[in-house]
């Protein structure tokens, strides 16, 4: 399955400027499961939508969008995370936007591994109910719930919006890291454009799919209340790919609902929204 399957050209490789890349990788899901078909609802979902953008009166997909084959893995986490790390970090020295469709949020470490080790000058934004900065869950420190702490381990440069889901645990550490976390119940009908001035001149852009409020996206394992709505996350997003350089996006979390098809929908609208941000926003 590929992202727009038979309503775009068949983009190559090497001429695509767009990766989209599905890590169908769970292992660690904690209450709701079903993160593993996401990519795949997700890509079905694409050729449904509109190939025209009414906002950037432009069509995104001429940027040029390639689809890979989702990694096999093979269940040893760390060698899995190897791998996910590598292919990364290929279509990067290829020059490659790259869009991953998880799979549940631990597969954001290995992502953000490769843009790590290959770029400098670098902030991390995650839009996520939860903190995820938990150091180790159910004797996994690579679980979902810990993602960040990983990545915090690799930078300190991580902006957190949205967040209404955490253990005192994790309390503690924004406090004592004086990370920059704004909590949903800091925000009134929008999202805190001035904190983008804060970031570095790179940006990885981490999207869990429960920061929506669940009558949006309910299509996710662990649901919270008081989520976000699409037209003030998309004026946050535009402010963002406007003012710093998105080098990458991973979307994740999103677990299928059999029958309701909304869901996968909206999701696959938004990936097609970061691309046309990326490409056609500053034309």
């Amino acid at each position: 399955m590929l992202f727009l399957e038979g309503e775009i050209p068949e983009y190559s490789y090497d001429k695509a400027g767009v990766v989209i890349l599905p890590v169908p990788f769970e292992k660690t899901t904690s209450f709701g499961k079903g993160t593993v078909n996401g990519p795949d609802a997700i890509l079905a979902a694409s050729p449904h939508l509109e190939l025209y953008d009414e906002e950037l009166e432009e069509e995104p997909f001429k940027a040029g969008i390639f689809t890979c084959p989702a990694p096999v893995f093979k269940g040893e986490t760390e060698n899995d995370f190897a791998e996910i790390t590598e292919i990364a970090s290929k279509l990067l020295k290829d020059e490659k936007f790259i869009v991953s469709i998880g799979g549940e949020h631990s597969v954001s470490y290995p992502l953000f591994r490769a843009f790590h080790r290959n770029m400098a000058d670098l902030s991390v934004v995650q839009l996520d109910a939860h903190a995820d900065l938990r150091d180790s869950y159910q004797n996994s420190k690579y679980s979902h719930a810990c993602v960040m702490r990983r990545i915090l381990e690799l930078t300190p440069e991580i902006l957190q919006l949205g967040v209404r889901a955490l253990c005192a645990e994790e309390a503690r550490l924004i406090k004592d890291r004086k990370l920059k976390t704004v909590f949903a119940h800091q925000t009134v009908d929008c999202l805190p454009v001035e904190l983008i001035s804060t970031l570095k001149d790179n940006v990885y852009l981490t999207i869990d799919v429960d920061f929506f409020d669940p009558s949006l996206i309910p299509a996710t394992g662990t649901p919270e209340p008081g989520g976000f709505f699409w037209n003030e996350t998309l004026r946050f997003l535009r402010e963002l790919f406007s003012a710093k350089n998105v080098i990458g996006v991973d979307v994740v979390e999103f677990s299928p609902i059999n029958g309701f098809h909304s869901p996968q929908f909206t999701v696959a609208r938004l990936i097609y929204k970061l691309i046309g941000y990326k490409f056609f926003l500053n034309k």
